[in-house]
């Protein structure tokens, strides 16, 4: 598939850590897009990555999406089905939980201009980030596969490192 083929409002999902927000940037750049992520949205600026109150988010996502030309990048899975009605594509990156927790520790170890960090938050190793790649992501690993088996929308599956990076070079990012 080409990058073409997406449309103007893509949606990326997939597991923590997957690189969600890297490629969000660079397909922004190639197309000239708005680069949306959403871990910025759901948390608080200049905190220790606290979440706004629901309500708080659901209007700041439910705005995004108004734009004519964005690439979003996150799951928030209670806003997507207004994010998905919006949407003209969908990518899924599906890495393996080794992966995910080895880039979470390599971020939090070692990146400091991180691609979707929240502004004025540390990236620290959280238990909590830990407990959630290892035993939750699992599950929702199998959910956008079936999420992503059921959109109408164009769309492309990524399952693996060495796919994204095949990606990557294809499309030219």
């Amino acid at each position: 598939m080409q990058l073409p083929d997406l449309g103007e409002r893509i949606c990326i999902l997939g597991p923590s850590n997957s690189g969600k927000s890297t490629l969000a940037n660079a397909i922004a750049r190639k197309c000239g897009l708005k680069a949306i992520h959403l871990d910025q949205l759901y948390h608080i600026p200049n905190s220790n990555w606290t979440p706004r109150p629901p309500d708080e988010f659901v209007a700041l996502h439910d705005h995004a999406i108004i734009g004519d030309q964005w690439v979003m990048d996150g799951n928030y899975s209670k806003c997507m089905p207004q994010r998905f009605l919006r949407a003209t594509g969908l990518i899924l990156l599906d890495v393996s939980m080794p992966l995910s927790l080895f880039r979470y520790a390599r971020r939090t170890l070692c990146a400091r201009d991180r691609v979707g960090t929240l502004e004025g938050a540390r990236d620290s190793i959280k238990w909590a980030m830990i407990h959630h790649i290892a035993i939750v992501t699992p599950w929702s690993r199998r959910r956008y596969a079936e999420i992503y088996r059921q959109t109408p929308l164009p769309k492309i599956y990524l399952p693996s490192a060495q796919a994204i990076d095949q990606c990557y070079r294809h499309w030219s990012l």
